[in-house]
């Protein structure tokens, strides 16, 4: 799996910004200042494609009853978080869904004041 294809990805989202606020090693996307995607790039190196996104609270149980991809958000708030693993049973096009959906859910919590710097 390429992280290339996530990376530019998240980057095509308006006002998505790369940070590492923890470590070298944890890649974060953020969108006025709230994370939005997190990964581990020691991880991916060493073939564990999963990545950490926001999910509202009841799709996150649909989707983790529904794929073994999709798990509770390691070192995250399991009932708003989800770790996806990229190379299991969830369909790559839903990867980008749920890329989007935490975007979403980020970007509709900021302030209005932030939303307008962004838009």
């Amino acid at each position: 799996m390429d992280i290339e294809k996530i990376y530019n990805y998240c980057l095509t989202k308006k006002g998505a910004i790369e940070d590492f606020p923890f470590d070298r090693d944890t890649l974060v996307f953020k969108v006025g200042g709230k994370i939005f995607f997190l990964t581990s790039l020691k991880r991916w190196e060493a073939g564990d494609y999963s990545i950490n996104l926001k999910c509202e609270p009841n799709l996150a149980e649909e989707l983790r009853a529904q794929y073994e991809a999709v798990e509770p958000g390691y070192h995250m708030n399991k009932k708003h978080w989800n770790t996806v693993h990229v190379n299991k049973d969830l369909p790559f096009f839903e990867v980008l869904n749920l890329i989007d959906h935490s975007y979403e859910l980020v970007f509709k919590s900021l302030a209005i004041g932030v939303k307008n710097e962004i838009i």
